[in-house]
């Protein structure tokens, strides 16, 4: 049973708690140019993925080979048929074959059936196979990509911004400490600026390793870019090679997009989206605002 006198010394702790998350300041945090090449760059990667997956279904398999091999086949979505007239969606990695009817291998075909097809129509753009349009979407949504990239770079670079993105010596030590506060085995992060360690770690490795990455692959897929500049495509182990690069670099990709959507919404959301919609950001108990 509750007393009056505990509610009587809650509330006002409550209203204390509260007023003190007001008195927080709130500071302009993201500028125009990263608002809008942020979310464009979130776009062009949903569209990328899809428009890929799509493109993917031509030839659905991966090989670490410099040309189609299946002696050395990595991945492969498949279909079989079954003793009666059925069919299965087959998944095989690395020679070990699940079953993955409805999902992979056998699946929706984008027109209400289903067919042989490594993804789904509801995962892909167009939901139909279109070889011709998924290669119209990837291509266009690629260069809105690699020029958002280019263009958060150059003013970050202009405006100083970058410098507090990028993973100093002095965040080293710091590294276990902050995914330590993130597990819950310590009650306080280490010291930080605008970013912490592992978020400076994180972006330094999307900006400067895995995005340049995804593009550049990518262009050693494409035919022209392999007529005028062949070395390219050798650099990375032939066109079937690249293929694998290009997939394993599009998961990088994607797994750095699920954690950062964990965080936004782990440590608020409404804070978080305020940044990158308005600019404005109210700073936490731990937040810093320089590097």
């Amino acid at each position: 049973m509750v007393h009056w006198r505990q509610m009587d010394t809650a509330l006002p702790r409550a209203l204390a708690e509260t007023s003190s998350e007001e008195r927080r300041p709130l500071v302009y945090r993201h500028s125009l140019t990263v608002r809008v090449t942020h979310w464009l760059s979130a776009l062009a990667l949903v569209v990328l993925v899809m428009s890929g997956l799509q493109i993917f279904n031509a030839a659905p398999y991966l090989d670490a080979s410099d040309k189609s091999d299946p002696h050395h086949r990595v991945l492969e979505f498949t279909a079989r048929s079954l003793p009666g007239g059925a069919t299965e969606g087959v998944t095989i990695l690395f020679g070990h074959a699940l079953r993955t009817t409805h999902l992979l291998g056998y699946t929706d075909d984008g027109q209400g059936g289903e067919t042989n097809r490594a993804f789904p129509g509801w995962l892909t753009l167009p939901g139909y196979q279109a070889l011709a349009d998924g290669r119209r979407w990837h291509f266009f949504f690629a260069w809105i990509f690699t020029l958002c990239g280019a263009i958060y770079i150059i003013v970050g670079l202009l405006r100083r911004d970058l410098q507090e993105l990028v993973l100093r010596r002095s965040d080293l030590p710091k590294l276990w400490p902050m995914q330590a506060y993130y597990l819950r085995l310590r009650s306080d992060p280490p010291s930080h600026g605008k970013y912490n360690p592992l978020q400076k770690l994180a972006y330094t490795l999307i900006i400067f390793v895995f995005a340049p990455l995804v593009v550049i692959s990518g262009l050693a897929l494409s035919p022209g870019i392999d007529a005028i500049a062949g070395p390219l495509t050798t650099a990375f182990g032939g066109r079937q090679f690249a293929r694998l690069w290009h997939f394993v670099f599009m998961l990088a990709l994607l797994g750095f997009f699920a954690v950062h959507l964990a965080l936004v919404t782990s440590t608020g959301v409404i804070n978080n989206m305020r940044s990158m919609i308005l600019g404005t950001y109210r700073l936490g108990k731990h937040d810093g605002v320089g590097p």
